[in-house]
């Protein structure tokens, strides 16, 4: 008995001496414990860490919890910022927090040559934090600084926008704790913070109830990584996916030290060998809970679509969506997360992820849809219907079905960049084979009749589905991986899938014939054909009953505007058959074309086409519409998405005419592509030449004869624009200078055609500048023409 007392008071005195051990100046602060244990002392508002695991590895991850609310800021609810590796080490008296480069490695187990790498390339600082105490191997740190900071560079995008010099305000921030909290694998911090500083820029001013102080809140994530049960896969640059990449110095010399790998979600099946199994764990996305109906449904929908692909590769059930709980937190790194987001006008969608920076698993996906986009849908569908309004007011349904399609798309489309995967731009030569391409609502004309049965697909795509299956197929232990991947894509390639991204799919200086933004069809210009003859259709119908009994005649030009621009996605994407390219993303051996031209005959047709849209009979407002367009009623006024002009407050006609033919000029005469058609006549001499295209524009427009006078106005509205391009390309600097030889040499053909021409004082004033440029080649700037009304994103790029 005397032996267990003897243990029982030696363990009490044990204990009582590592009480005294513990963080003595915490003891009278609000404890919370979780992945790091933090503290708050209320009375002088500060948040302390305890550390334990000293130069231990984590994630750190600032984002906004709340935003400003203006698309051309960029600063949106739920932003995510970039991730971070970091970890706590001691100098001193302090704890610095410190982000290693992970760009550069040695991934060996030579510890010497690691080291090499390691400090032959600098790595972060990110802050260093004074030792408050110290017990027993624990460290407490006062992080009220690194918290109550601009992480997210909010002042910086202010100035960088030109909206005002913005300074962080302490006095009016504080800690959110309603949003601060702990967990296992996480702790969370948000704080909210007052910038003060003078605006400059209409964007702050418009949102701002103060634009002299700005109040968002920012996030902070510090989070555990994931274990080393990942396994990374090598990246192919015909596979769909975004790249992770990072330089290896322990590479064989006869190896590539770049190393490249898709970005994925950890999956894997519970029964690796079995033709369909459950996962290990799904991937589960969660919607955002103060989304509306319909639209909460329509993404749900939307969104669920990914489980086919999974199917397809002998998942059950391993993606999933559901509704985010009241209590979670979408900032949450446990939760992927759809969010609703609000902006004072309509703008861009996109994916973000959080990602393991050192092997490129996706930890967190997380969507942000602008909740304007679906307005403007539904405005496509009021614009091209025929007196949608005519008998009653309440007839919106065939509207809102469209606008719905459009979002189920949307949120399949935004949830596919989360899982890793990247634009393709040549899914509509097949059929719509992807949902990670741009959609334009896609109609049929039937006899007067716009048909609008099938605007978007619905269901995943083929493409997509080999996407997945190249990033998530389980491939059963002994099965070579390397292989099977190449019979992914090699049987996608035998289907006629096709694959372009980004960079080659961009409407002015991109030169792929088959990927465009917001195009149909696997044919553009016949698309352009078609879509040309529903807006002259549509434009004919527009009347009066296209909005509302007693809503202002200033909404039903509002609507008008997408209808006659209506052509314009389908105009970029013929546009690029000009001097246009067929290619592929190939690699040795696989068979497939590298690069040619595309055939002279389809240039030809892509070209007259186009003209179609620089004709004066066909772009021009028709005479008996204007008097559906009064000058603006008081409280009406004009926004970015209404037509641009130069007569006041009287609707200008012309400049919507000079602006549709500029945009079509600013791509058929884009210098890049200028400089492609000289080099394509230099190999071809039977091919398409930019002596052709000149000699075409000329002859269909500025040497035509338009005897209607309002139809001869509104062509030499174009022509003076026609004019203005080819001036440009003159005088360009950045073109080779056959381009500039050409250009000058139509210039002369033209100065002597309008002298020797009937006279008249458009003709004069033609020649005159003409004149003028020839004087000072070098002080010519393209005049702009009225700004095109925004558009895209149509129902977007793509922030991505």
């Amino acid at each position: 008995m005397k032996h267990i007392q003897l243990l029982l008071l030696s363990a009490l005195f044990c204990l009582n001496f590592s009480i005294g051990q513990e963080l003595k100046k915490a003891a009278d602060y609000q404890k919370f414990n979780g992945f790091f244990n933090y503290y708050y002392d209320d009375k002088n508002d500060k948040v302390f860490l305890e550390v334990e695991n000293l130069e231990e590895e984590f994630l750190y991850v600032y984002s906004l919890s709340s935003g400003i609310g203006s698309n051309d800021i960029g600063l949106d609810r739920g932003q995510l910022g970039n991730e971070q590796v970091v970890f706590f080490k001691k100098a001193g008296t302090k704890l610095l927090l410190v982000q290693p480069n992970l760009k550069f490695r040695a991934l060996t187990k030579n510890e010497l040559e690691r080291k090499s790498v390691e400090q032959a390339f600098a790595k972060s600082v990110l802050h260093g934090f004074p030792i408050v105490e110290e017990a027993k191997g624990r460290y407490l740190i006062d992080i009220t600084e690194f918290l109550m900071r601009d992480a997210h560079g909010v002042a910086s995008r202010l100035k960088s926008r030109k909206q005002g010099s913005y300074s962080l305000d302490t006095s009016k921030s504080a800690f959110a704790f309603e949003r601060t909290k702990a967990f296992p694998k996480n702790v969370e911090f948000d704080v909210t913070l007052t910038f003060k500083g003078t605006p400059t820029g209409d964007w702050i001013r418009s949102v701002a109830p103060n634009p002299n102080l700005v109040t968002v809140a920012q996030h902070h994530s510090f989070v555990e990584l994931p274990d080393d049960g990942y396994k990374k896969r090598e990246f192919d640059p015909r596979c769909g996916s975004y790249p992770f990449t990072y330089y290896d110095y322990a590479t064989p010399v006869q190896e590539p030290i770049l190393k490249r790998f898709v970005r994925r979600h950890r999956l894997e099946k519970k029964n690796p060998n079995a033709e369909v199994s459950e996962a290990v764990e799904p991937i589960i996305y969660y919607l955002d809970n103060g989304t509306p109906e319909p639209v909460l449904s329509a993404l749900m929908e939307g969104g669920k679509w990914w489980n086919q692909a999974f199917e397809a590769i002998g998942y059950k059930d391993a993606f999933q969506l559901k509704i985010l709980p009241e209590d979670a937190d979408p900032l949450d790194v446990r939760y992927n997360v759809i969010q609703w987001v609000h902006r004072s006008t309509r703008g861009w969608s996109y994916g973000s992820s959080v990602t393991d920076p050192r092997t490129g698993e996706i930890i967190k996906g997380h969507v942000s849809l602008g909740s304007l986009r679906i307005r403007q849908d539904f405005m496509i569908a009021q614009a091209l219907m025929n007196k949608p309004f005519g008998e009653r007011d309440d007839n919106y349904q065939p509207m809102l079905e469209l606008a719905l399609a459009r979002i189920r798309q949307l949120s399949a489309h935004e949830i596919g960049h989360t899982l890793g995967f990247a634009h393709n731009f040549a899914a509509s030569t097949n059929n719509r084979a992807s949902v990670m391409d741009y959609p334009h609502p896609q109609f049929e004309l039937i006899g007067n009749t716009i048909d609008f049965s099938q605007p978007y697909d619905t269901g995943i795509g083929e493409w997509d589905k080999v996407s997945v299956a190249y990033s998530y197929t389980d491939f059963p232990s002994g099965e070579d991986e390397k292989s099977g991947l190449n019979a992914i894509l090699k049987k996608a390639q035998d289907d006629g899938l096709r694959y372009i991204s980004d960079q080659d799919a961009r409407p002015r200086g991109g030169a792929h014939a088959f990927a465009h933004l917001w195009d149909n069809g696997r044919n553009a210009f016949q698309e352009l054909e078609k879509v040309l003859d529903i807006r002259k259709t549509a434009i004919r119908n527009f009347s009066v009953d296209n909005i509302r009994n007693g809503e202002a005649n200033s909404v039903l030009e509002d609507v008008f505007v997408p209808l006659y621009f209506f052509h314009r996605y389908q105009t970029e994407a013929a546009a690029k058959l000009v001097g246009g390219l067929d290619y592929n993303y190939a690699v040795k051996g696989d068979g497939q074309r590298t690069v040619a031209s595309l055939n002279v005959a389809n240039q030809e047709k892509a070209l007259q086409t186009l003209l179609r849209t620089l004709d004066a009979e066909e772009i021009a407002i028709p005479k008996e519409k204007m008097n559906l367009f009064p000058p603006r009623a008081i409280g009406y006024n004009r926004t970015r998405e209404s037509f641009k002009g130069r007569m006041g407050v009287s609707f200008d006609a012309l400049s919507a005419a000079e602006t549709a033919a500029d945009m079509t000029l600013g791509l058929l005469l884009h210098p890049e592509r200028a400089s492609r058609l000289v080099q394509q006549k230099s190999l071809d001499e039977d091919q398409l030449g930019l002596q052709d295209v000149l000699d075409n524009l000329m002859k269909e427009t500025l040497k035509s004869k338009k005897r209607e006078p309002y139809h001869l106005e509104v062509q030499n509205t174009i022509n003076f624009r026609i004019l203005h391009h080819i001036m440009n390309l003159a005088a360009h600097k950045e073109v080779h200078p056959q381009v500039n030889a050409l250009a000058y040499q139509a210039l002369k053909e033209l100065k002597t055609y309008l002298l020797t021409s009937e006279r008249n004082g458009i003709s004069e004033e033609m020649v005159r500048r003409i004149d003028a440029f020839a004087k000072e080649p070098s002080k010519f700037k393209v005049l702009a023409s009225p700004k095109i009304p925004d558009g895209s994103p149509i129902g977007m790029d793509c922030m991505n």
